[in-house]
């Protein structure tokens, strides 16, 4: 508990811990917000504040130090200063904003210090996750061993290759594709359809593409797991590389990326949501709409999902070579 909240007494504190269970659902937002309030009451508390004298000029301040764009003498040192991006600063500031109207709805302040105060501008017109080209995640695909030196499939393998064709060729988020039961992977029409459930309790479904069809179908009868409809789909390995009933974390994911990436010689900085824009990449480049991709990653506006189209980034040899001088 921050010792600004806990020397405001219990029923502050009691009111904080419904901010971070009751009041936010959903565990990565929870997570990012309570590192931000932590962060924002440590800081207060080091520079001699308590709840009740935290006025719009202190979250001012806070914010001002955080941000490289209100401080340029930041930039000086890149390495130790600039070491938030205004997207992080602005949603500190939402999370401040959101704790104080929490407070105020519970009768414990009058007003919201963060409310006047303003973040830094920030404009995204293309999302930074860096993306594979169609020849590097084929390579990756296809350098994921299936089959051990004896002849065996390796269950491994098969859940990786399985697992990274739903995101590339689904666009799918990991958190979804993780949260996937046996059941979600069910006929319809001949061929194999998924059930992803997406942020806010929503879910959708989509026919596979015919590679991640191909996949799941072969991990899914290697491991022995059809009849198994409400388990997890994508489990942890066992000591002994084989199945257990757990389900994998969204962390052990990355870790197999990283690992199979760097074998290959990839970008290390591919991530789990590198499959997601570069699915979506591949499907614009090839004459795909981008009302369709907006309805097949569940976007909300189609603004969010051109942001992973990356189709006009490149600039080829034979543009430069227009330069004519």
């Amino acid at each position: 508990m921050p010792s600004v909240i806990e020397s405001a007494g219990n029923r502050t504190k009691k009111r904080f811990v419904e901010y971070f269970t009751a009041e936010i659902r959903n565990p990565n937002t929870r997570a990012a917000y309570f590192r931000a309030v932590d962060r924002f009451l440590a800081w207060c508390t080091a520079s001699g504040f308590d709840l009740l004298t935290i006025e719009p000029v202190v979250v001012a301040r806070y914010i001002e130090e955080r941000c490289p764009e209100t401080r340029p003498e930041m930039l000086a040192d890149s390495r130790t200063s600039r070491t938030v991006a205004d997207s992080s600063t602005k949603q500190h500031l939402a999370a401040i904003r959101m704790l104080f109207n929490y407070l105020i709805t519970g009768g414990l302040l009058e007003t919201n210090p963060a409310t006047s105060v303003r973040g830094p501008k920030v404009v995204v017109e293309k999302g930074k996750t860096p993306v594979l080209s169609a020849k590097e995640a084929r390579e990756l695909l296809d350098s994921i061993e299936l089959v051990d030196k004896n002849g065996e499939s390796k269950i491994g393998g098969l859940r990786d290759r399985a697992l990274i064709g739903v995101m590339v060729y689904s666009f799918a988020r990991i958190g979804a594709t993780v949260a996937m039961h046996v059941e979600d992977v069910y006929p319809k029409d001949r061929r194999l359809w998924i059930r992803l459930h997406e942020k806010g309790g929503k879910y959708h479904e989509m026919p596979l593409h015919h590679n991640a069809e191909e996949y799941l179908d072969a991990y899914i009868n290697a491991a022995g797991i059809a009849d198994q409809r409400s388990t997890p789909l994508f489990r942890t390995l066992g000591p002994k590389r084989d199945l257990t009933e757990n389900r994998i974390h969204r962390n052990e994911v990355l870790s197999m990326i990283k690992r199979r990436t760097r074998k290959i010689g990839l970008n290390p900085d591919i991530s789990c949501h590198s499959f997601r824009a570069t699915g979506i990449t591949e499907y614009m480049r090839n004459g795909g709409t981008l009302e369709k991709a907006q309805q097949m990653a569940a976007h909300a506006s189609s603004r969010t999902t051109n942001m992973y189209n990356h189709v006009q980034d490149e600039v080829t040899l034979d543009e430069v070579e227009r330069i004519l001088i």
